[in-house]
């Protein structure tokens, strides 16, 4: 950090509440540095909250950051079994709504507060001179709608994906129509509550699910469910892909048997008719009246789905608004910082070749400002809480100057099975009935050490020492599972593949 004496007294804002982004706040905390914690929802980590009706299919020990388990320790918190795979209510009640009700993280914390712009103070993006020397300015918005200036030393941007899901038309744009069948509520929110508190909603209704990820698979699932339970409920499934195989996996053959469960699920379900499945299918726009009429091209034409409500499942991409005055350098294809675009890009690369990363990697020209969490892969899938994690404990080190511990990333994940962009490219997926299920993570990983491959699937905390070297995705040993819901996939694949 500069040694000037203002700036340095400065906080460090964190942009978001939820699991990263608290998790920054106690890695700061740790290191003897200030946060100040902006979250636009009403409670800390609000979007977890929405989807708190997924069980993760990463156990407890793998859910809690190594600083904030630290921080809640002498409070006489009570970690939960370690074994326990918790949904994301429990994820909220337990572990995040405790953490941040810490007195060090509650002072510093600023709920119904969006932020707007992040800038430096007196200088736009165009301007070089003394830039590195000014304070970085955050404009907010409170619940009142009054707007606040706020100066601090460094940022770090923790705000997630989930409030800007991927268009559903091709090429990445919304389809016609789109915008206004949103507005009449005959498109949902991801993940709805399928029998739980939106089932009235759902019950006797026609609906579309569209998308190729594990939150297409939960909400057809649950769909199924409800349907033997409520006459008249129809359930449509549309993809892009000529064919729905990577989504049911590989069945009994599959590793881990609760994922095989859950795509063989699906598949009888299909197979029965009871779910119709449209392969092939590109939406190219809505029309908007009581019900929704849904236009697509097929390789036999035109065709139109006529439905009563569509749960969209096709991934998120990062509001990047909010920087527009900050010098960023972005992976052209998936929007996340350039040297980590290419690693975590779907097209070239799986789950199993990502790196473990951390400042270094993540900093941009703007000195001491990073994104972070799932914002930090862009439109890239494949993200976890304990990459989530490392980052920002690495962060915290080179923000409070111990560039050692920065630069030395130590999580190991190991290789159990394949991550495939034809699942939505996610390996964070919700357990099926409650038990542990990944997407599988194929390939072989080189010798792991500090900035050396890592796999999707599975996190240990962060090893003093390198673990040996990961197996095959098939036959893993010990195979860990670390995981945040599947309503949190995003990227290019998850897309492409709807």
């Amino acid at each position: 950090m500069p040694e000037n004496t203002e700036i340095s007294e400065l906080p460090v804002a964190v942009i978001g509440a939820g699991p990263v982004g608290l998790a920054a706040a106690a890695e700061l905390l740790e290191r003897g540095l200030a946060p100040i914690i902006f979250e636009a929802g009403a409670t800390p980590a609000s979007a977890v909250a929405s989807w708190g009706h997924i069980r993760l299919f990463s156990p407890w020990q793998y859910d809690v950051d190594a600083a904030a388990r630290r921080l809640l320790a002498p409070t006489g918190w009570q970690e939960p079994d370690a074994e326990t795979l918790p949904t994301g209510a429990e994820l909220h009640a337990q572990y995040l709504s405790p953490l941040a009700a810490v007195p060090a993280i509650a002072d510093a914390l600023h709920t119904s507060t969006r932020v707007l712009a992040v800038s430096r103070e007196g200088l736009d993006k165009t301007r070089t001179g003394g830039r590195e020397n000014a304070p970085f300015l955050l404009r907010v918005e409170d619940a009142e709608g009054t707007i606040t200036d706020y100066r601090a030393r460094a940022v770090i941007d923790a705000s997630g994906t989930w409030s800007t899901p991927n268009p559903l038309g091709q090429a990445g744009l919304r389809a016609v129509g789109e915008a206004d069948a949103f507005e009449a509520g005959l498109i949902t929110a991801p993940l709805p509550d399928v029998t739980g508190r939106d089932r009235a909603r759902f019950a006797g209704k026609h609906v579309l699910v569209v998308g190729a990820g594990h939150s297409a698979a939960n909400t057809l699932l649950a769909l199924g469910e409800l349907a033997e339970q409520e006459p008249g409920t129809r359930i449509s499934w549309a993809i892009r892909s000529a064919s729905a195989n990577g989504v049911y996996g590989g069945g009994d053959l599959d590793g881990l048997p609760a994922r095989g469960a859950l795509g063989s699920r699906l598949r009888t379900l299909v197979q029965e008719g009871r779910i119709e499945l449209h392969t092939s299918f590109t939406i190219t726009g809505f029309k908007t009246s009581d019900t929704l009429a849904v236009v697509g091209t097929t390789p036999e034409g035109e065709k139109q789905l006529d439905v009563d409500l569509l749960v969209p499942a096709t991934g998120f991409r990062p509001d990047l608004n909010l920087l527009r005055e900050i010098r960023l350098d972005l992976d052209p294809a998936v929007e996340a910082p350039r040297e980590l675009g290419p690693l975590i890009d779907p097209e070239f690369h799986s789950c199993g070749t990502v790196a473990p990363h951390g400042a270094k990697m993540l900093s941009h020209p703007e000195k001491d400002f990073y994104i972070v969490g799932m914002k930090s892969y862009g439109r890239a899938p494949t993200f976890l809480m304990a990459t989530g994690y490392e980052q920002v404990r690495s962060i915290a080190a080179a923000l409070a100057g111990d560039q050692q511990a920065a630069d030395d990333v130590q999580l190991v994940l190991p290789e159990t099975g394949v991550c495939s962009t034809d699942l939505g490219g996610s390996c964070d997926a919700p357990a099926a009935d409650g038990a542990a299920e990944a997407v599988s993570c194929c390939g072989t990983a080189p010798e792991p050490a500090a900035e050396q491959a890592s796999s999707c699937c599975g996190a240990p905390e962060a090893a003093p020492e390198p673990a040996p070297a990961a197996s095959s995705c098939c036959s893993a040993p010990e195979p860990q599972f670390l995981g945040i819901p599947t309503g949190l996939e995003h990227g290019r694949s998850a897309a492409r593949e709807s």
